[in-house]
């Protein structure tokens, strides 16, 4: 499954997720480009298909943007002397996945927008359900567009509300009355660093300080790797302003009542670092709470409790500490492998499990064995690792999932696919255990997701078909995506 951490993604018939985004406005007039660099390393596991900065001088001349961005990882795109020539004291940065469609050069993100204002450098996180539809109005009064992603659509209509109005960040807000879906973004303008979050809250977005320097950010994590101090989150709906006399200014004009709110439950499952708080909750915490639900609700004898790496490891502790079965260390995961994902042929991406993972005989050999996963998609995965325990001498293999099972497709930006290519799409419980050969199979039961996260709003869309708003009537996610 797509697994977002770069370790632990086993193969291509499951998820990913796509984009993290980092913005930085220093006010004492410092270079920003290698604060970005080390942010958007931090956030590598939330995309890692290209990755781009943008950064302006505020005090030079008014809409010059210096960019740079590239197919690969940071540590690939970004070099001493190409962080060196991004003279700027504001910036924005972005890690991309595509969760769908055309991975090129020309979909990396920042984009950046040149119009009669000025200019305009926006990274997005997220997924519209209306793109098609803007896009076509756009191109049918003379829109010309450079990429096949809907964060264009984006950053087209800021550029045209900021015609008629008299700041950027009301220009923001307009442009996100007008789109659908989730978002989380952070626009760069040549004097104020603004970042927005849909009304539902899907994707995260929080600020932090460091000295004179605020940030915006996906996670905490990013701010701690920088060694900055976490402000606060972004709110659903809400549109903050941050500027060298003003601070942190918000709106909250777009905000829904929280009973709306639907974060993506994936940040907690398994997207977001196990270092990272969301929305005040600790994704290490919640993955706990998961395993320690998945042994009250699904229990069973056995040896030793084992996670498949990474996003597995801390739900395994927690089956752990609730059932007493001992917890244990099963895999060795191969850290210099690639993302095994973009081999164009299935055959190589199956071959490429055991490349990358490895089980310990001397931890299984004569044991029964629960093992915890985050989730199962298309169990093509998961069928290969229960047989690598078997071969490595396991007695029982019980196999149990920190999520429930997946039934729908996600509109959001999860990659989610339709329905006929989800294992438990018409199939029992029992019907999917026997295709992946445990010996028991069980999920985390969906009344438990509100209890992984002290009671936030979530969206349960993709496994319950209940989306917090309407899905599109056709499936657009080829087209438009980050």
């Amino acid at each position: 499954m797509y697994n977002e951490d770069i370790d632990r993604n086993l193969d291509g018939t499951g998820l990913k997720e796509a984009c993290g985004v980092f913005g930085i406005y220093d006010f004492d007039g410092r270079d920003v480009a290698s604060t970005i660099y080390y942010g958007l390393f931090a956030l590598q596991h939330r995309g890692q298909e290209s990755c781009g900065i943008a950064v302006s001088e505020t005090g030079g001349p008014k809409g010059k943007v210096v960019s740079y961005k590239g197919m690969g990882l940071v540590n690939e795109v970004f070099t001493q002397d190409s962080l060196e020539a991004m003279r700027g004291d504001i910036g924005v940065g972005h890690v991309r996945y595509s969760t769908a469609g055309a991975s090129t050069r020309e979909n990396a993100q920042p984009l950046v927008l040149n119009y009669v204002k000025g200019t305009l450098a926006l990274a997005h996180n997220g997924n519209l359900i209306n793109a098609a539809e803007l896009r076509h109005d756009l191109e049918y009064t003379g829109a010309i567009f450079q990429t096949t992603i809907d964060s264009e659509v984006i950053a087209y209509h800021i550029a045209r509300e900021r015609l008629n109005t008299g700041t950027v960040e009301e220009a923001v807000n307009r442009a996100c009355q007008k789109i659908r879906g989730a978002y989380s973004l952070v626009v760069m303008s040549p004097r104020k660093l603004i970042g927005a979050r849909d009304p539902y809250g899907f994707k995260p977005l929080c600020i932090g300080r460091r000295e004179n320097s605020y940030i915006i950010t996906s996670e905490t994590c990013a701010l701690d790797t920088i060694g900055a101090e976490f402000v606060r989150d972004v709110l659903p709906g809400e549109t903050v302003t941050i500027t060298p006399d003003g601070g942190i200014l918000s709106d909250l004009s777009r905000a829904l009542p929280q009973e709306q709110e639907a974060r993506c439950i994936f940040e907690y499952i398994y997207f977001a670092r196990p270092d990272s708080h969301i929305d005040g909750v600790s994704v290490y915490a919640s993955r706990i709470r998961a395993g320690r639900f998945l042994a009250m609700d699904s229990p069973v004898e056995a040896d030793l409790v084992v996670g498949v790496p990474e996003s597995g490891n801390a739900a395994a502790l927690g089956y752990s500490l609730q059932s007493g079965i001992p917890y244990g260390t099963a895999f060795v995961k191969n850290g210099y492998v690639g993302r095994t994902f973009i081999k164009p042929k299935q055959s190589s991406r199956e071959s490429s499990v055991k490349v990358k993972l490895n089980v310990l005989r001397e931890a299984v050999n004569g044991k029964r064995i629960i093992m915890i996963d985050d989730s199962i998609v298309r169990g093509t995965t998961s069928d290969r690792i229960v047989r690598m325990l078997r071969e490595a001498g396991a007695e029982e293999v019980h196999v149990r999932i920190s999520s429930p099972p997946f039934l729908w497709p996600c509109y959001f930006g999860t990659d989610v696919p339709e329905k006929d290519q989800l294992i438990a799409h018409d199939r029992t419980i029992e019907e999917i255990r026997d295709i992946i050969g445990a010996d028991s199979l069980g999920y985390l039961n969906i009344e438990r997701l509100r209890g992984m996260v002290d009671g936030l709003g979530i969206c349960t869309g993709c496994f319950d078909g209940n989306y917090p708003m309407e899905p599109p009537t056709q499936d657009i996610r080829g087209d438009f995506e980050k």
